[in-house]
C-alpha cells in the first residue's frame, strides 16, 4: 500500500519502529515432565495451541521466556511459519516469537494484522532457512499500518462481528460432507436390503465363494524390487474410488510374471483391504494398467453372468456389508481378513435385471449427493477465502470509512495516528535511554 493511498489520519511506519519480537528458549528434552509439579512451568509448543495439546513441564528458570494467556505469539518456521497463537500461559520454546507492542495498542487489531496478507505475505517470502525462521532484522523490512488508536478499536469490533459469522457459515458448510455420507449410507441400505437378508421367495441367500470365479490374495513376502516396472501395490494405495501408483515399489517383468500367475488383478474385479486400520475397504478396478498387490489386498473375480462387479462392491459397501467384513477381522489390535472368511460372505443374489436397476438408481442419487458436494467445497473455498478479503478490506481503511467521516476529531491532532507514532517513539527512546543510564552506573 502506498502512502498516498492511505485512509486519512492513517500512517506507513516500520514494523519494528512500534513493535519488537522476543524468541524463545529450548531446554534439554531429558528435563521434560508430563504433570503439574511445583517449581516447574508449562512449556508451550506449536502443537499447544491444536486440536490435540501434550501438556509439557519444565523446571522453571529465569532464563526461560515466558507469555501470558492474552499475549500474541508467532510460528516460525516449517509449516507453523506465521500461524498466530494465543490463549495459553507458560514458558515457550524456539518455534515461537512473542510480539511485544506498546500498550496504546488495540490487542485484537494487532492480532488481525498479523494474520492478514500484509504480513503473512512477506513472511512466506523469507529466503532465509525454514530451519533458522525469522528474526527481528526480517521484520525490520516489513511494513506497518499505524492506524488512530479510535479506529483500531473498531476495526477490532468490526472484524469480530463479521469473521464471527464467517466461522459460522464455515462450520455448517463443513458438516454437510457427514450429512452426505449418511445419505448415501441410506441409499445404500435402501436399494440393497433386499440384497443383505431381506429376502422374498424367489430370490436367494448364497456366498461369495457361489459367485466368484477366483478369491485370493497378494504376496505374503515382500519381493525383490526396482527402481521400476511394474507396479506393486499395497493396502495404503487401495482407496475406495482410486488406486494410488505415486508412491509405490516396482517388480521385474520376470518377478511380477510370478505373482501374477497367482494373483493378477484387472478392470471389474474387485480389491478388499485386508490389514490394518482400514480393513474392509473396498475398491472396483476401472483401469487397465497391470499391477501386483500385496498379501494385505485381497482379490475377487466375479462370475459376471451371476452378478454385476458394481452391484457386488454396492453390497460390500453397504453398512450391513461391512459388519460382516469388519466381523469376520475379529477385534484384536492388528484386524485382519482372510481368504476363507470372504468365502463365507453370504448376500441375496438378485436377478441381473434387478441389480442392474439397483445400480442405476444409487449412481443416480450419488451423483445427486456429489453434486451437491462440489457445490459444497467450492463454497468451503469462498469462504475461506472470505476471511482474508475482509481483512483486506479492514486495512484498506474500507470497513471504517464511513466512521472516519463521522468521527474526525478522533483521527486528527494528538488522536492521529502520527501523534500516536510520535508518541511511542519518545517512549521507546526514553526506555533505551535508562537501561543504557543503568549499564553504566
Amino acid at each position: 500500500m502506498s502512502v498516498e493511498k492511505l485512509p486519512e489520519g492513517w500512517v506507513l511506519s516500520k514494523f519494528t519502529e512500534l513493535m519488537d519480537v522476543q524468541g524463545g528458549t529450548q531446554p534439554p528434552k531429558s528435563e521434560f515432565i508430563a504433570e503439574e509439579k511445583e517449581g516447574y512451568i508449562r512449556l508451550l509448543q506449536i502443537r499447544d495451541f491444536g486440536k490435540k495439546p501434550v501438556p509439557t513441564y519444565i523446571p522453571e528458570t529465569k532464563k526461560l521466556k515466558t507469555c501470558r494467556e492474552e499475549d500474541l505469539l508467532i510460528g516460525r518456521y516449517g509449516a507453523s511459519l506465521g500461524r498466530i497463537c494465543t490463549g495459553h500461559e507458560g514458558a515457550y520454546n524456539v518455534a515461537l516469537a512473542k510480539v511485544i507492542f506498546p500498550q496504546e495498542f488495540e490487542r485484537s487489531y494487532i492480532r488481525y494484522y498479523l494474520e492478514s496478507e500484509i504480513f503473512q505475505f512477506p513472511l512466506r517470502l523469507l529466503s532465509r532457512s525454514a530451519q533458522n525462521g525469522f528474526n527481528k532484522e526480517d521484520l525490520g523490512r516489513f511494513d506497518f499500518l499505524l492506524v488512530p488508536l479510535a479506529e483500531q478499536k473498531i476495526i477490532a469490533e468490526k472484524l469480530d462481528t463479521l469473521l464471527t459469522h464467517v466461522d459460522s457459515t464455515k462450520a455448517s458448510l463443513e458438516k454437510i460432507p457427514k450429512i452426505l455420507n449418511r445419505f448415501r449410507q441410506a441409499v445404500l441400505v435402501t436399494a440393497l436390503s433386499i440384497a443383505n437378508g431381506k429376502s422374498r421367495d424367489f430370490d436367494r441367500i448364497v456366498k461369495l465363494i457361489d459367485v466368484a470365479e477366483k478369491i485370493t490374495d497378494g504376496e505374503h513376502i515382500t519381493p525383490k524390487t526396482v527402481d521400476a516396472g511394474i507396479p506393486l501395490l499395497s493396502a495404503k494405495d487401495v482407496q475406495e474410488n482410486e488406486l494410488l501408483f505415486d508412491n509405490v515399489k516396482y517388480l521385474s517383468n520376470a518377478t511380477a510374471e510370478k505373482a501374477l500367475s497367482r494373483c493378477s488383478p484387472g478392470k471389474d474385479d474387485i480389491l478388499i483391504v485386508s490389514r490394518g486400520a482400514t480393513v474392509g475397504r473396498t475398491h472396483l478396478v476401472s483401469t487397465n494398467a497391470k499391477f501386483c498387490l500385496m498379501g494385505s489386498v485381497l482379490l475377487i473375480k466375479l462370475n459376471k453372468n451371476l452378478v454385476l462387479p458394481r452391484f457386488m462392491e454396492l453390497v460390500f459397501k453397504n453398512i450391513s456389508g461391512q459388519r460382516q467384513l469388519v466381523s469376520a477381522s475379529g477385534a484384536t489390535a492388528q484386524q485382519a481378513i482372510y481368504i476363507r472368511d470372504v468365502k463365507e460372505f453370504s448376500f441375496n443374489l438378485l436377478s441381473l435385471d434387478e441389480q442392474r436397476e439397483i445400480v442405476r438408481r444409487v449412481e443416480q442419487l450419488f451423483s445427486y449427493a456429489d453434486t451437491i458436494e462440489k457445490q459444497v467445497n467450492n463454497a468451503l473455498a469462498r469462504v475461506n477465502n472470505l476471511t482474508q478479503s475482509i481483512l483486506a478490506k479492514a486495512f484498506r481503511g474500507e470497513l471504517t470509512a464511513q466512521w472516519r467521516a463521522e468521527n474526525p476529531e478522533l483521527i486528527s491532532g494528538d488522536n492521529s495516528a502520527a501523534a500516536l507514532l510520535e508518541k511511542i517513539k519518545a517512549e521507546r527512546a526514553a526506555s533505551t535511554g535508562k537501561k543504557a543510564s543503568r549499564k553504566k552506573s
